[in-house]
């Protein structure tokens, strides 16, 4: 399925959503109070609901700067049975439209989310259904997973990332960097943590479009193996690094990280955790065990959360099937069998709310060339997903951890950060 959710700005109604008739009858007062109720379970967030009748259902306090208006009966009972996944569906199929700003939307139903919601049947129920229970990710369901969302085209994500093609968080030192310098200083922020030097040996799980490997090969002068399963991102890869005269420097792998081999000075992988699933834990950390020297040095970035619960159900079913989102309990745990030794933690959730921002203006400004790509329904989706994205890391719902780690044994450390700090070198 490419058709796959999406934004619309300031109560802006597309041609594509007037061409969809609202459903003819008045809302009745069981369907009134049912909307009513479904607010209340959801902590009575600050937003409004307007049925296809024009009734409004405004929160239980306070007055509403956003909302959505549906515009269908059989959408309302839908978002009644299965709320998270047939909101992000309807959105897409134009049966919702938005009154205000989609981030601002999501930012305001996360922050008032009640604690005991993840525990609570009937709120599982109304956030998206009973969660069934999730298959470990085999190497060919792995490939198909990141095949469902990577390969969608090059040319697709050349639109609105910035030109190294990096599709993760960004680090902004200063927040008014723009997103390709944030890029670089991500790139840069990676390779003093590890504490590359010329001459080492680097491994990447999970590399996307190879913009870390050119960067470490380039700047820190070492060898790089990088590890995907994305024929796309690898054919990319392949062709800059040779363009770039860094192919005798970097061998970019179509395998799965399962199957890593070899003796590395440096284990990194960015972004990759979120699609390895719970249940492969332990065989990511018998490879980084297998691989790692000594006095060897590693680094896991992933998005993370602060309760171990599953994926949303509208971005597991159309925008990550497989993935999971893992608590920094569980990234520690996946080091503790082999007596890793955590060496740094830190957090960067709200650079990546700003990376989700940068890379949504993005997208919104080439929206037009993305329709005729593919289709309404893709770009509304897509765009649901950018400002779903920047809204939980605003407000906290997700993370982004950095964890740094070496062996146990491993003396040869310096005393302090500062190094981490010191003036960029010239990009």
């Amino acid at each position: 399925m490419r058709s796959l959710g999406g934004v619309m700005k300031s109560g802006k109604v597309s041609s594509f959503s007037q061409a969809v008739q609202p459903s003819a009858g008045a809302a009745t007062a069981l369907e009134k109070r049912l909307a009513v109720a479904v607010l209340r379970i959801l902590g009575d967030p600050r937003i409004s609901v307007t049925l296809w009748d024009g009734t409004v259902i405004p929160p239980g306090t306070g007055s509403a700067r956003v909302g959505f208006t549906v515009r269908d009966r059989k959408w309302f009972w839908r978002l009644l049975w299965r709320p998270e996944l047939s909101f992000g569906d309807g959105y897409s199929a134009g049966r919702i439209d938005l009154d205000g700003d989609l981030t601002e939307l999501v930012e305001r139903v996360r922050e008032v989310r009640p604690p005991y919601l993840s525990r609570s049947p009937l709120a599982r129920l109304l956030l998206g259904g009973l969660t069934r229970r999730r298959k470990t990710a085999t190497v060919r369901r792995a490939r198909d997973n990141i095949h469902h969302h990577y390969d969608i085209g090059n040319d697709f994500y050349r639109l609105w990332l910035d030109p190294e093609m990096v599709y993760t968080c960004a680090y902004y030192p200063a927040p008014a960097l723009s997103l390709a310098q944030a890029q670089l200083a991500k790139m840069e922020h990676v390779c003093r943590k590890l504490r590359l030097r010329p001459g080492q040996q680097v491994v990447e799980a999970g590399c996307g479009w190879g913009a870390l490997a050119r960067y470490m090969a380039r700047h820190y002068g070492v060898k790089v193996k990088a590890y995907n399963v994305s024929q796309q991102q690898l054919r990319y890869a392949r062709e800059r690094a040779r363009r770039e005269g860094l192919a005798d420097r970097i061998e970019y792998l179509e395998d799965d990280y399962r199957n890593i081999t070899g003796d590395y000075d440096a284990f990194v992988s960015i972004g990759m955790l979120e699609h390895v699933g719970r249940g492969n834990f332990r065989a990511l950390s018998r490879v980084i065990d297998r691989v790692l020297k000594p006095e060897g040095m590693g680094l896991l970035h992933s998005i993370g959360q602060n309760e171990p619960e599953p994926m949303t159900p509208w971005i597991a079913a159309r925008i990550f099937p497989g993935a999971y989102t893992p608590t920094l309990q569980e990234m520690v745990g996946l080091l503790e069998p082999h007596d890793f030794a955590v060496l740094d933690v830190e957090n960067l959730r709200r650079h990546y709310a700003r990376t989700c921002a940068h890379w949504l203006a993005n997208f919104e400004a080439c929206a037009e060339q993305v329709r005729a790509m593919f289709d309404e329904p893709f770009v509304r989706a897509w765009r649901l997903y950018l400002a779903s994205s920047a809204a939980s890391f605003n407000v906290g719902s997700l993370q982004l951890y950095q964890v740094v780690f070496t062996r146990r044994t491993n003396n040869a450390l310096p005393w302090s950060r500062a190094d981490l700090y010191r003036e960029a070198v010239a990009q």
